[in-house]
């Protein structure tokens, strides 16, 4: 018995020790969080009955060489119900409805969803944002927004690039330079009680956003505009697959117009293009094709994959055999090892024989006797392999890397591919040949036109480039872009040289028909053939620049399988003859006697 009075007597004691050591420490952890923490759980019941919505920063403008606006914004409206703060739950989604063009189901669903606030439709017009906020609709908020517009529509969609629904950029520019052109959101910040109710009398706290930097880029609109017209006249008229053009200073690498046709619209820029040749009229044909278009988007994945084939930019994204036009940098290397000079005789008798392979001249008759500087003249295949062989793979290797076409350009626009080359141990005697005039090797159009430049300019290789500075709205500069200055890769007195040769082409050679009077051109064309062979598809180019004597601006066109006649000397050199008529003038660039 005593033995149990006992045991009770110590149960009790621990536990009354044990309760004294809990409140004891219940009371030191209340001391602790109203003497150190009295700040914090302070601003966390502040911030609890803070409703906080975002103003968004105007994005950036995007403007030519000239100022010219070339990508903008448009003040739209973001239209959004706080659960809460609705009293008339009918009303409000039957006018939401009827306003926004919504089912009535969606509208409801959002409308009675307990969540602190629940964006109903964004990107509203102005007009009709303005018109929904007068109606004052307790619990519905408008808040304005900024959407990208584009004023030129099409104009150089490849290059520019387009903004998603969170107003961040995509793909060219517009994600090239996203760090300048997005800004920073501002905030609106409004108290409420625990139930969420906004509390009448209550100022507004707000946070005023930060708008983007304007983007100068050396684009020009007129030029470029010269240069999608001359693609789309083009690619109806040969109907081919796409046309590109690329405009560019030689001097600097400031591109002045880079055209990839067909273009697709920058304000609709997931609606795919429906008319390959013509987006301007419809044909039945066209309509059918729209048809198929539909039928083969009818899955979600299959769309995305048109997309991002129509959103590609063929002149950086996408190599190709260059063909012919790949010569000069042959006939460059040539002249620079000294293994061949203007006057150098050889024979054509239209093949070269190479290990077991007949390798055939475009002319099959040949060209019989002729000089380096005839064969050039003439687009010979026989004399640049010829040359190609006199420098041997290993050299010649040397001077591929030399003049850069190795690595990448470093063009400020994302998503440029590589050239695919052999390897050093790979280039036998027949690749040797094949790719002493522009075959078996693959290269981007930007490439060949930044390495033809280099090559033409006095021999200092460029960084092409289209964003030139970041500007406030004022029209000050915050940031001047600055791009490599090029290391020389070839000697002035070959680059005068080269620049004679490519005079004498387009004077009296191959590429005849892009001459134009009262000017000195210089160029080269190309009829590369398509792999597989067997499918005889061509890519007919021309690449040409002015005054030969010193070069202002150089272009390339290349024409994926034309129909019919599908010559580079025929139907590629009259565009960019055509064009530099135009674009000369308006550079400033006078014709001689």
């Amino acid at each position: 018995m005593n033995r149990n009075r006992t045991h009770h007597r110590g149960r009790t004691v621990f536990l009354c020790a044990a309760i004294c050591l809990c409140m004891a420490g219940l009371a030191g952890r209340l001391f602790f969080l109203m003497l150190y923490k009295a700040d914090y759980y302070s601003q966390m019941a502040e911030e609890l009955h803070q409703r906080e919505r975002s103003i968004k920063a105007p994005r950036g403008r995007i403007l030519d060489r000239n100022g010219t606006v070339i990508a903008d914004n448009r003040t739209v409206c973001t239209i959004s119900v706080i659960h809460n703060q609705v009293k008339d739950p009918e009303t409000v989604i039957r006018v939401l409805s009827e306003e926004l063009g919504l089912p009535e189901a969606e509208v409801r669903k959002k409308t009675e969803k307990r969540s602190s606030r629940e964006v109903i439709q964004s990107n509203v017009e102005k007009t009709r944002g303005d018109a929904i906020r007068a109606m004052r609709l307790e619990g519905v908020k408008v808040d304005e927004d900024y959407k990208r517009y584009y004023p030129y529509g099409r104009l150089a969609s490849k290059v520019l690039g387009f903004t998603g629904g969170d107003n961040q950029g995509i793909i060219g520019l517009e994600v090239q330079y996203e760090k300048y052109l997005k800004g920073t959101d501002g905030k609106i910040l409004t108290l409420t009680d625990a139930a969420g109710i906004e509390l009448e009398n209550e100022a507004e706290d707000r946070i005023e956003p930060e708008a983007g930097r304007d983007l100068q880029a050396s684009l020009d609109v007129n030029i470029q505009m010269y240069a999608e017209q001359a693609a789309y006249q083009t690619m109806q008229k040969k109907n081919a697959n796409r046309v590109s053009i690329i405009v560019m200073n030689p001097k600097n690498g400031e591109i002045y117009a880079m055209v990839n046709a067909p273009e697709f619209s920058l304000n609709e820029p997931f609606e795919l293009v429906t008319d390959k040749k013509n987006e301007d009229s419809e044909t039945e044909e066209d309509i059918s094709w729209k048809n198929e278009v539909q039928s083969h988007a009818a899955s979600a994945q299959n769309k995305q994959a048109l997309l991002n084939q129509m959103w590609r930019n063929p002149c950086l994204n996408d190599t190709y055999e260059p063909g012919s036009t790949f010569k000069i940098v042959t006939a460059a290397a040539g002249l620079e090892a000294g293994v061949v000079n203007l006057t150098d005789q050889f024979s054509c008798p239209g093949f070269r024989i190479v290990e077991d392979r007949k390798i055939r001249c475009h002319k099959v008759g040949g060209h019989g006797g002729e000089t380096f500087l005839q064969g050039m003249m003439n687009s010979c295949n026989p004399v640049l392999i010829d040359v190609g062989q006199r420098l041997g793979p290993e050299r010649y290797y040397q001077y591929f890397k030399q003049f850069g076409l190795l690595g990448k350009t470093g063009i400020d626009l994302p998503g440029e591919a590589g050239t695919i080359m052999h390897q050093p141990d790979q280039i036998g005697p027949v690749e040797l040949a094949t790719v002493s005039f522009g075959q078996s090797f693959q290269i981007t159009p930007i490439q060949l036109i930044t390495t033809a430049s280099s090559l033409i300019n006095g021999g200092t290789r460029i960084t092409p480039h289209i964003g030139i500075r970041a500007v406030r709205a004022d029209g000050q500069a915050v940031h001047v872009f600055a791009y490599p200055k090029g290391e020389r890769i070839l000697s002035e007195q070959t680059s005068e040289t080269l620049r004679y040769i490519l005079e004498q082409v387009v004077a009296e050679g191959s590429g005849k028909n892009a001459r134009i009077e009262g000017y000195r051109i210089g160029g080269k064309t190309a009829t590369s053939e398509k792999l597989p062979r067997s499918r005889k598809k061509y890519i007919s180019s021309f690449l040409g620049f002015a005054p030969a004597d010193d070069p202002q601006v150089i272009a390339l066109i290349t024409i994926d399988e034309p129909e019919g006649i599908y010559y580079g000397g025929t139907i590629a050199a009259p565009v960019i003859r055509d064009l530099f008529e135009v674009i000369l003038p308006y550079l400033g660039v006078e014709k001689r006697g």
